[in-house]
């Protein structure tokens, strides 16, 4: 197995497979009433069963090559994690998302943890778009996406239905050109 370093305070990146579906059931006990204002994860996630078949689901996506989920450990504690909801290769597309307990959240683990799979699906998959959808309300979450040099290109109004209230999705994108070139200029400054 691998693991690639989020930088301070030993955080990693690592793949998030079906074996650790019970320590997957206990960062969303932690963080579920957090993870679950703006997401339904931890409602899918409610026992180890529950657990495991959610992370089985991307263990097939990752087969097919329609998605991906890592977690992002902090001191050797799982604290959150990334994905790709969505990746379609052929047509170069994919959607990014993200999730943290309260306890890892101010830290930048999210924003690096993006950034590491979006250069994955650029430079590596060949990737030409990603995606970001937010709900509005989260703050957190479009800071991650204004922080990472995604360009905002619209709102689906209340068009997503949660918890009796729907929330208005802001969409995000990079393409693969701005994304080499907004890293090209990091890496000269």
């Amino acid at each position: 197995m691998y693991a690639i370093s989020l930088g301070e305070g030993g955080a990693e990146l690592r793949p998030l497979e079906p074996w650790r579906a019970e320590e997957f059931l206990a960062h969303m006990e932690r963080g579920r009433e957090f993870i679950g204002r703006y997401i339904a994860l931890p409602d899918a996630v409610t026992d180890v069963e529950s657990s495991r078949s959610y992370l089985q689901s991307y263990a097939d996506k990752a087969a097919a090559d329609t998605g991906r989920i890592y977690g992002i450990w902090a001191d050797g504690t799982l604290v959150g994690g990334v994905l790709f909801r969505t990746m379609d290769v052929r047509l170069g597309n994919a959607e990014v998302g993200c999730w943290l307990e309260p306890a890892a959240v101010g830290k930048g683990l999210v924003t690096r943890a993006v950034r590491v799979i979006i250069d994955w699906a650029v430079e590596e998959r060949g990737l030409h778009r990603v995606e970001w959808q937010v709900a509005a309300g989260n703050a957190a979450s479009v800071a991650v996406a204004q922080r990472l040099g995604l360009t905002k290109e619209g709102v689906l109004r209340e068009s997503y239905p949660y918890r009796g209230k729907r929330h208005d999705i802001e969409v995000w994108s990079v393409l693969a050109p701005e994304w080499r070139s907004a890293r090209t200029l990091a890496q000269r400054s």
